[in-house]
């Protein structure tokens, strides 16, 4: 009879669960931050405490993780409104390698060592650390990596090869190329508010930034959700939508 009980506690509580992480959304069930990772675990806790203990009333784990989908479901509707409770809660990326050169002052903060960036990096098939522009670990542990142009490289070759031919060297001194750097494009304006430090990097002004806007429709920094600035000097803006 009580192992009855436990094959009925065990496939209750796994379809709770189920339906919990369902509500709970789809970054749930990718890479975790840190606060997802929490709520995960508390909620296996709650689930393992029921089904082991058959004299504990079920309703002791249902409860807490009713309590903890709520927990989560309203902090991840708050944070779409306020960004600077969704950087409290989930953190913000960290620049490991910034224009090809590594940032040791940040690794060392997030106490992450040079093997972890190599193991990362051969994960996604780069051999070559030359080749990195920017490594970017990302809130969830993984590591985005952008690679250096290699187009501007392989121009540069072939010009300097052509003009050694053309002067008719005869110990040509092979060049080492040049990289064509692409920044990453600065978020100007991210759920209607502006973004000072990276108006302060580019060097401009909101005042700048409110003429550009007004060019393109928007009379407002609030009308805006998104706004970026690529490396050329391009924006790219989208309006938020109408309530």
């Amino acid at each position: 009879m009580e192992s009855l009980i436990v094959i009925f506690r065990t496939a209750l509580i796994y379809f709770i669960v189920f339906l919990v992480m369902r509500l709970m959304g789809k970054r749930e069930i990718g890479k975790l931050s840190v606060f997802d990772l929490v709520i995960s675990i508390m909620i296996a806790e709650s689930a393992v405490f029921v089904v082991e203990d058959t004299k504990r009333p079920i309703w002791d784990g249902i409860l807490p993780m009713l309590t903890l989908l709520v927990i989560q479901v309203s902090i991840a509707f708050i944070s779409l409104k306020n960004r600077t409770l969704r950087v409290l809660f989930d953190g913000s990326p960290s620049m490991l390698i910034n224009n090809g050169k590594l940032d040791m002052k940040e690794m060392r903060r997030q106490r992450y060592t040079l093997d972890d960036l190599m193991q990362q990096l051969r994960e996604q098939q780069v051999e070559n650390l030359n080749d990195v522009q920017f490594a970017m670990l990302e809130t969830t542990g993984k590591l985005s990596v952008i690679l250096k142009d290699q187009q501007g490289e392989s121009k540069a070759n072939s010009n300097s090869n052509a003009s050694q031919e053309k002067e008719g060297s005869k110990n040509p001194i092979p060049s080492s190329g040049e990289i064509r750097y692409v920044s990453l494009p600065l978020p100007l304006i991210m759920d209607g508010k502006v973004q000072d430090e990276n108006l302060e990097k580019i060097s401009k002004t909101r005042f700048w930034l409110k003429n550009q806007i007004q060019a393109k429709g928007a009379s407002d920094f609030k009308e805006i959700f998104f706004c970026t600035i690529d490396h050329k000097g391009q924006l790219f803006i989208d309006h938020k939508e109408s309530d």
